[in-house]
């Protein structure tokens, strides 16, 4: 599994190398299910790459991606789970606030995770058997304080139109944070800059840090708290196990 690991940091940073080297050029930008779900040509030659190098180094894994209809059942066998540009909007509108994830489960159980926040050459790696650093950066687990303490990472409508009493819980924090992306927000989480994250999300966007923040203290679960399926987009909360009781109880079953 070691060398599965570092297989895994190497083509992630081959993987930032390249999107940085070809951002520069036009983009081709669609949009997929309306005008701010947006794809570009660096996503997809950006998976493309990642899964070449899969596929060379370990022929008989699967693949769980998210462009071009790539697909497998996450507890079938070896699984690599891809985002090749997480943030897109952010990555065609700004230049930045986006960001590279892979994660590693066999038989639905995550073996690792990886985000790579490329503009700011920053690496969270680990999870499974392995620590998490940021770059070489130990972080350490969930740091507990009051709710008023922290600030809380949440998608803008969510928010906005109270989905669950998230924005009433938000009043008894410092306060919401809208990153536009799930992994420069998840990864904020496990740095200890934010509470918790919630957001309505895909598969890719939330595999690996699922596998990272469990060995932190991190729990990665619906808003309703079930397991998330790992086969559509779905509403979830990225939450201290420490904390989640507390959250919950402000949490409105509408």
């Amino acid at each position: 599994m070691e060398n599965k690991f570092q297989f895994a940091k190497d083509i992630i940073r081959d993987a930032g190398d390249f999107i940085k080297s070809n951002m520069v050029k036009g983009l081709e930008i669609e949009e997929k299910t309306r005008f701010d779900d947006l794809v570009t040509n660096l996503d997809k030659a950006t998976q493309e790459l990642l899964i070449t190098k899969i596929k060379q180094a370990y022929p008989s894994d699967h693949i769980l991606a998210e462009e071009n209809g790539v697909h497998h059942d996450i507890t079938d066998g070896n699984v690599w789970v891809l985002d090749p540009i997480d943030g897109t909007v952010n990555f065609v509108a700004q230049g930045t606030h986006f960001a590279v994830m892979i994660a590693y489960y066999e038989n639905g159980v995550g073996q690792f995770g990886l985000i790579y926040d490329v503009m700011n050459d920053t690496l969270y790696s680990g999870g499974g058997q392995f620590d998490v650093y940021m770059n070489d950066q130990k972080l350490p687990p969930f740091q507990d304080r009051p709710m008023n303490r922290f600030l809380v990472g949440c998608n803008a409508n969510m928010f906005a139109y109270n989905y669950h009493g998230l924005h009433d819980m938000i009043e008894h924090t410092l306060g919401v944070r809208v990153y536009g992306g799930a992994g420069i927000s998840m990864a904020a989480v496990m740095a200890g800059q934010l509470l918790a994250y919630f957001s309505y999300i895909q598969p890719w966007d939330y595999a690996a840090a699922k596998v990272m923040g469990e060995k932190l203290g991190y729990v990665l679960l619906t808003i309703d708290g079930e397991e998330p399926d790992f086969t559509h987009r779905q509403k979830v909360m990225f939450v201290p196990k420490a904390k989640l009781s507390t959250i919950q109880t402000y949490l409105s079953q509408t």
